[in-house]
């Protein structure tokens, strides 16, 4: 239904919706946001959250607070015939991966979302699979926006960490082993199903796709053992080449390492893709790097983990990457995806 917007007066300056509920009751834009978007705080440090100019926020002492924030618009992240449940639920995932990487314990997300109109039975689906994954891992949604236009979600997530402990992508030195968590390249085959109507009919692939698990916990027990770290979000190749620069060393890794689920293999060897799981992005698992001195403590952790964790190659002194399959060099023309490119 069509949502009339006019102007607000309140100091704040944002612009107030109404629409009519089920009931006749006509919502404002703070109506929807008290109806939809407000929860009991989960932490005791949140002094106020929704429904003020500002939230305010006690940090204890000697930890750090670590802020990310991610956009998902309809047509570029996701498809208009996405469930709303999935996408309430993946925008707060991809913000907890970034949190995750940097081996933050996530407190609190902010919400600004665009709508082209006001639908009540999407936003309540919208919310339950926001709430879904933020009751999961201790969540506060303590404040945000809502407006008219092109459907797009935006979530800023803040976390926190021991002062100093905070992983990040400038660590990884000579010699490091690079692991990755978990399989990756399903969530590319579940999209290019999606696009080119292939014959995947995987579960499994679909909910990695629409549903990824931030490795919240392997972020939190790598805090004193990696050197470096990422989530896996544009792929493979495009994240670590991210560590490599900030890091300013090189590496080479083998692809049959790679823990790959069976359609991803299927779908490789069809194609003659054996670049496609490195380069499809949207896996939001980890890659990282650790001292070598640390490599049995990596395997026992990751042994307690419910997801595999691969050793898939080492840091070295080129100022390249090399991807070798089955110890044969393979030419990647494209590593990962990116906007404006």
């Amino acid at each position: 239904m069509p949502t009339d917007t006019q102007p607000n007066n309140d100091k704040t300056g944002v612009t107030t919706n109404t629409e009519s509920c089920g009931s006749g009751l006509q919502l404002s834009e703070f109506g929807l946001i008290g109806r939809y978007f407000n929860r009991a705080s989960q932490h005791k440090g949140l002094i106020k959250g929704v429904g003020d100019d500002c939230a305010v926020i006690n940090i204890e002492p000697h930890m750090q607070l670590l802020m990310t924030v991610d956009t998902l618009v309809e047509g570029v992240h996701f498809s208009p015939d996405v469930q709303p449940d999935d996408l309430g639920y993946k925008a707060l995932a991809v913000s907890l991966s970034d949190l995750a990487a940097c081996g933050a314990e996530p407190r609190y997300a902010t919400l600004a979302i665009t709508l082209p109109q006001v639908d009540h039975d999407w936003l309540q689906m919208f919310s339950s699979g926001l709430f879904e994954l933020a009751g999961q891992y201790n969540v506060d949604l303590i404040g945000g926006d809502t407006t008219r236009g092109p459907l797009t979600v935006t979530i800023q997530a803040s976390g926190v960490a021991p002062h100093g402990q905070a992983l990040l992508r400038n660590g990884a030195r000579e010699g490091d082993l690079i692991y990755v968590t978990g399989q990756i390249g399903d969530a590319g085959l579940a999209l290019q199903s999606n696009l080119n109507q292939l014959n995947y009919n995987d579960v499994t692939i679909h909910k990695r796709l629409n549903r990824p698990e931030p490795r919240v916990q392997a972020g939190l027990e790598l805090r004193q053992l990696a050197s470096a770290c990422i989530d896996v979000s544009d792929g493979l190749l495009a994240d670590l080449a991210h560590i490599l620069k900030s890091s300013q060393v090189g590496a080479g890794i083998e692809l049959s390492r790679l823990d790959l689920s069976e359609s991803v293999r299927r779908y490789q060897e069809h194609t003659g893709r054996l670049d496609f799981a490195v380069t499809a992005g949207d896996d939001y698992e980890l890659c990282f790097t650790v001292p070598p001195e640390h490599q049995n403590e990596i395997d026992k952790l990751s042994r307690q983990w419910p997801f595999h964790c691969s050793l898939i190659g080492a840091i070295d002194h080129s100022d390249t990457l090399t991807v070798l399959n089955n110890g044969d060099p393979l030419e990647i023309r494209h590593q990962g995806f990116q906007h404006f490119s």
